[in-house]
């Protein structure tokens, strides 16, 4: 169906190409803008990567610095399409919230206002092409270098070129048409105008994809005198409220929580521009008496087309910012997270084809999706020792978890694998490599241990899977001296189970750093102690040989869970703050120092 649309799409702008010279240059300015716009979003990209993250928690810690986030960002960058992108990944990634989201989408509409003064300032009278040109050369010389910074210049250099000479053909083919046909001749008056005119306004927002292109068309329309003042402001309105399906469209890839922002997006733009419909007229004539005070022309239709531009996003940020927090609450009771049953397969959570747009949140959501898989690994671990993870989080002492979970419990961790882990860990692995392919080598620097993270967790559970068989089995044997072997072992698991949950979930740094060493010297500690042990009860023969084995080869797996998972934990750490890591790496004890600590005599005294 697709491919038949465009097919009649390609067929139809041809023929409308050969009967007019105008309609073929308004429709290559469209397209030459939006490809400057693409430029432009492309080339701010290259200087988002590691800056996003700070600066945000900085200046967007309530909603009104938010709102101005939104502005100052979306006049710079010209782009209200990539602020929303920017604010529905961040708001995936967990790095603001949603009312922070909702301020930036709020100051985002302010700042499209800019362009559009631009343009009607300034644009639309004088030769703007002559300024297109240097662009585009220094952009296209910049673009071919090696350096990140000067290639993202090079992109928002040739992104203003291309806008700038697509709004020359646009102005030019509007022109050439006063000399064959006045497209004011399909005008409409009245109510009837306002809503055909802001049906047209939201096709052509969805069909361009881009709000700012629609304003921009309207604009050099007007400024031709090829459609009229309330027209293009009904138009305006559609364009609006267009944009909203293309935020919709582009949440559709996003988090939970991005949903709700999209939804946001929509409320706002919606409800503002429902409202304003029914008063155009009141609004016309507040321009007409506020024009003059800001010096603008009786007959300079199109910067008064700005004002009114202006005055409509000032309404929506003033009815709906006061209005955020009770906004929140709808969009959290409207959007219920469906809760997961045992018998469900369980996904990522926080993977999402917007978070590839950014390295700072692409690393947050893969650090969450590893605490999430690890979560469910956690969980199969305490069940293939026969206890359960509210036994792990519980203040109980470790012996009377023991006594009160002397039972077998039975569990198929080929089953839990299959619906809570595999699926999971594959799309990580896949999200990692994707993220790889497309950010530079010192964001991979920061992404590679975490994928690495993610193989030893799966380790983990592999070893808890081989050692769970025998755990059914000795748990409840007659001979008591394999029994306490086997409940040591799962002494010793739950302690450093019960560690590393402390590690992941406290706030306070030292407290983290402490746990983690003793962590790793623990894992060392045991596997001294456990070798001893079982050499030990061969050499008095109260096991069997088959026990004997069983036991080895338990040890080794018990050994391969603490050590891996304390390495998951360890990456985690150190990762989930980058202005911290360097200081962590060197607070924590390393591989020499856990091995000289373990075979200290004084150290193993408490093993």
């Amino acid at each position: 169906m697709k491919r038949l649309l465009l097919i009649l799409t390609i067929i139809g702008l041809s023929y409308a190409f050969a009967q007019s010279k105008s309609i073929l240059s308004i429709s290559a300015g469209v397209a030459i803008f939006l490809l400057g716009m693409l430029s432009l979003e492309e080339g701010f990209r290259f200087f988002t990567g590691g800056l996003l993250d700070k600066f945000l928690k900085k200046f967007t810690n309530n909603v009104y610095k938010s709102v101005i986030f939104g502005a100052v960002t979306t006049t710079l960058m010209q782009s209200s399409g990539l602020v929303s992108v920017i604010a529905i990944s961040f708001i995936s990634a967990g790095l603001i919230g949603l009312s922070q989201g909702i301020g930036i989408v709020l100051g985002a509409n302010i700042g499209t206002t800019t362009g559009a003064w631009l343009i009607a300032g300034f644009g639309l009278k004088i030769s703007i092409a002559t300024y297109a040109m240097p662009m585009l050369v220094f952009g296209t010389l910049f673009i071919f270098q090696s350096s990140r910074r000067l290639k993202g210049l090079g992109y928002v250099l040739t992104g203003l070129g291309f806008s700038f000479l697509g709004i020359a053909y646009m102005k030019e083919g509007f022109e050439a048409f006063k000399e064959t046909i006045d497209l004011t001749q399909y005008s409409i008056e009245g109510f009837k105008g306002i809503l055909i005119f802001t049906a047209i306004g939201i096709g052509a927002t969805i069909i361009m994809q881009s709000s700012h292109a629609t304003l921009v068309l309207i604009l050099t329309a007007l400024a031709a005198s090829q459609i009229t003042y309330e027209n293009a402001i009904a138009l305006t309105i559609g364009a609006n409220m267009g944009t909203t399906i293309t935020a919709v469209i582009g949440a559709l890839g996003a988090s939970f929580d991005g949903k709700k922002l999209a939804g946001a997006h929509f409320i706002i733009n919606i409800s503002t521009a429902l409202l304003v419909i029914g008063f155009v007229p009141f609004f016309i004539n507040m321009i007409e008496f506020t024009a003059p005070f800001l010096g603008i022309a009786h007959d300079d239709y199109a910067l008064k087309l700005a004002l009114y531009h202006t005055y409509f996003n000032l309404l929506c940020v003033a009815i709906f910012a006061p209005l955020v927090d009770k906004m929140v609450m709808l969009l959290n009771y409207v959007f219920v997270q469906k809760k997961l049953e045992a018998s469900e397969m369980d996904d990522v959570m926080y993977i999402n084809d917007l978070a590839l747009d950014f390295p700072d949140t692409a690393q947050i959501v893969l650090l969450k999706e590893t605490k999430h898989l690890f979560t469910n690994v956690f969980e199969i671990i305490a069940k293939g020792l026969s206890i359960y993870k509210e036994d792990i989080f519980s203040g109980m002492e470790i012996e009377d978890i023991i006594k009160l979970r002397h039972k077998a419990l039975h569990v198929n961790m080929d089953e839990f694998y299959e619906k809570r882990i595999k699926d999971i860990y594959g799309k990580i692995i896949t999200f990692t490599i994707l993220a790889q392919g497309k950010f530079s080598e010192d964001a991979n620097k920061k992404l590679i241990p975490i994928k690495n993270a993610n193989i030893r967790i799966v380790e983990a559970f592999k070893a808890a899977k081989h050692m769970q068989k025998n755990m059914l089995v000795y748990i409840e044997s007659d001979n008591e001296f394999i029994k306490n072997e086997y409940n040591h072992i799962r002494k010793n698991l739950i302690k450093q189970l019960r560690n590393m949950q402390l590690i992941l979930n406290t706030n306070e740094e030292d407290v983290a750093i402490l746990l983690l060493s003793k962590l790793k010297l623990d894992v060392q500690k045991y596997d001294i102690a456990a070798n001893k042990s079982l050499d030990n009860l061969i050499r008095t023969n109260k096991i069997t040989y088959a026990m004997a084995t069983s036991l080895m080869n338990d040890t080794t797996y018990a050994y391969t869970i603490a050590f891996e998972l304390a390495e998951v934990a360890n990456i985690l750490f150190i990762h989930e703050d980058d202005d911290l890591k360097e200081g962590r790496e060197a607070l924590l004890l390393n591989e020499n120092e856990v091995d000289d600590m373990a075979n200290n005599p004084n150290t193993r005294k408490s093993a």
